[in-house]
């Protein structure tokens, strides 16, 4: 099994346009056309059994509508081996009824983006989330680190995210991109054996530009598979969560990657799916 913890994707009707808006300002290469349908066929051609897709809540005013959509196609999009996440933004006028909502549909997290939601994660407003998500057994995914395409400031730092496991230790917290993306210095010192899960979204081998941005900033970011695996053992192997941000890596060549660490078997597995399973509260195959 391979189940694949941090994916986006778009209605059908949007989703070549956003994605196209996203390369341009993060200069990168999407590998899907950020649909459904193209995650899919994704999952399909590398084997990845489960997708959790998470939605990006930009404003107060997409919550409800999105979730609204999400729990009305729950049954398909997990047949078809999409699990969808919640989402919430940090300026919603009733988050915990909302998460109550989410949790009693059996949606089983939320996504939060401290850099597109203009909130640092430590904000009270973030830490609100954060702690009512936890109260209600809820996973709490947030982006961690620096945003490829938001590079002025650190909206989800090593540090914020330090005080969020002191003042509310939350149980079930996953921290995007290896504990902090562009941070892999901080994450080793500070951040590597504290009692939350990290996601490989984005932060594996190498970032692929668009063409003519080949000198763009950040490209040359990524840990190496040798620095990724170091910092598994470091952290801890339990605590790691496959996951590609598809459309933003591709899934099979990122699965190949990660392969290649020099992990053992056994902290493979974690890795690909029992984490993931165990969080999820899937059956394991």
């Amino acid at each position: 099994m391979i189940i694949d913890f941090h994916t986006h994707t778009f209605p059908d009707k949007i989703a070549e346009k956003v994605v196209q808006n996203l390369a341009k300002v993060s200069c990168t290469m999407p590998f899907t056309d950020g649909s459904q349908r193209g995650l899919l066929s994704s999952m399909t051609k590398s084997g990845v059994d489960y997708s959790i897709t998470l939605p990006v809540m930009t404003s107060p005013e997409q919550v409800d509508k999105i979730h609204n959509g999400i729990i009305d196609n729950m049954e398909a999009l997990t047949a078809a081996g999409i699990i969808p996440f919640g989402g919430m933004h940090p300026e919603h006028d009733h988050m915990r009824q909302e998460m109550i909502r989410l949790r009693d549909a059996g949606i089983k997290g939320v996504k939060i983006h401290p850099a597109y939601q203009k909130k640092d994660l430590n904000h009270p407003s973030m830490m609100k989330i954060i702690d009512i998500a936890s109260d209600l057994g809820l996973i709490i995914i947030t982006h961690a680190g620096i945003d490829i395409g938001i590079y002025d400031h650190d909206y989800a730092s090593i540090s914020h995210a330090l005080e969020i496991l002191d003042q509310i230790q939350p149980q079930r917290f996953v921290l995007a991109h290896m504990g902090g993306w562009g941070c892999w210095e901080a994450v080793e010192n500070h951040l590597a054996g504290a009692p939350v899960y990290f996601d490989t979204a984005f932060s594996v081998g190498p970032i692929v530009p668009l063409p003519a941005h080949e000198k763009a900033p950040y490209l040359d970011t990524n840990l190496t598979v040798e620095a990724f695996a170091r910092l598994c053992h470091k952290h801890g192997t339990d605590k790691i969560l496959f996951a590609t941000d598809s459309p933003w890596q591709d899934q099979s060549d990122t699965i190949s990657l990660i392969r290649s660490a020099p992990l053992s078997s056994h902290d493979m597995d974690r890795i690909l799916y029992q984490n993931a399973a165990g969080l999820l509260q899937l059956p394991m195959e």
